[in-house]
């Protein structure tokens, strides 16, 4: 999948082997060595997605992201933290800052690359244009929403089993995958939870990328199957 991507990084081997590989894979790569110079790349170019590293002098990547997520036009940009930083807590910190997606040095760059097929793919459908007079994804949402109602009524054939490895789920993202997991649309989740529907868009697809899944039912399975939900 063709797509514009802002690189951030102040460790200049490494941005140059990661803009190398992510051009190789068919990708158009903007790339700035701190945060301030990113900022103004991201309003001359309008990437699709940004990677940016954590650890950089005078901006770090938390303080750009915010920087990002302050502003109108980048709320629901995809940004995947790429950094030295990998213990639990920082993971969590990245989360909870807003990113989607999180690598940790040093890294397999074909994961990188199908991180961010996954998220520019998740981006599309949401921001796929109505034609012909359809609402988009409300006969999809509603296939899906019933496949989800069927997986609970056959909850008790769905034997838990401890979870592969350990996720990070902020309590709002517990929550929604609580709702989820209930059959809930976006609209109603966000009624419920006292949000946006846009925020919710953006909780459920941090799930999908801390689950692996790619659709509302696979992540309702997974997480019936792995005790994530009750």
């Amino acid at each position: 999948m063709a797509g514009q991507l802002l690189l951030v990084d102040d460790e200049p081997g490494l941005r140059q082997a990661v803009q190398a590989y992510l051009e190789d894979s068919g990708f158009t790569v903007h790339v700035a060595s701190n945060a301030h110079d990113g900022w103004n790349l991201l309003q001359k170019t309008s990437p699709d997605l940004v990677i940016s590293d954590i650890m950089m002098p005078q901006v770090d990547g938390y303080q750009f992201l915010k920087q990002l997520r302050d502003d109108p036009r980048y709320q629901s940009l995809p940004v995947i933290f790429l950094t030295a930083r990998g213990m639990t807590s920082d993971r969590i910190q990245g989360y909870k800052s807003g990113c989607d997606a999180y690598l940790s040095k040093p890294f397999d760059p074909d994961e990188l690359v199908a991180i961010v097929e996954s998220l520019l793919e998740r981006r599309s459908a949401v921001t796929k244009p109505i034609t012909d007079g359809e609402t988009p994804d409300i006969a999809d949402m509603a296939r899906q929403i019933a496949e989800i109602r069927g997986i609970l009524m056959q909850r008790g054939a769905i034997a838990p089993t401890p979870a592969p490895i350990q996720l990070d789920l902020t309590p709002r993202e517990q929550s929604v995958l609580k709702l989820v997991a209930e059959g809930l649309m976006n609209k109603e989740i966000a009624r419920r939870l006292e949000t946006s529907v846009r925020n919710v868009e953006k909780y459920v697809s941090r799930l999908f990328s801390k689950t692996g899944t790619n659709s509302r039912t696979e992540l309702v399975r997974y997480a019936l199957e792995h005790g994530l939900t009750q």
